[in-house]
């Protein structure tokens, strides 16, 4: 599915397709833990699903010492 976000960080819109459905989004958006209902993500998906951060956006604001 494809979803759109607009990133926490820097307020750019973001869109990456991420292999989730409409049911496991609302039932997250209803209260249940992301990684229960979505356990099949990465940690970077999840976080852009919570946040519209994508991973090139942490890397550019988070660079690894």
């Amino acid at each position: 599915m494809q979803i759109t976000k607009t990133s926490r960080l820097t307020g750019q819109i973001n869109t990456r397709y991420i292999d989730v459905t409409e049911d496991m989004l609302l039932e997250w958006q209803a209260g249940a833990l992301i990684q229960s209902v979505m356990p099949h993500l990465s940690a970077d998906d999840r976080e852009f699903i919570m946040t519209g951060i994508t991973p090139e956006e942490w890397d550019s604001i988070f660079p690894e010492e």
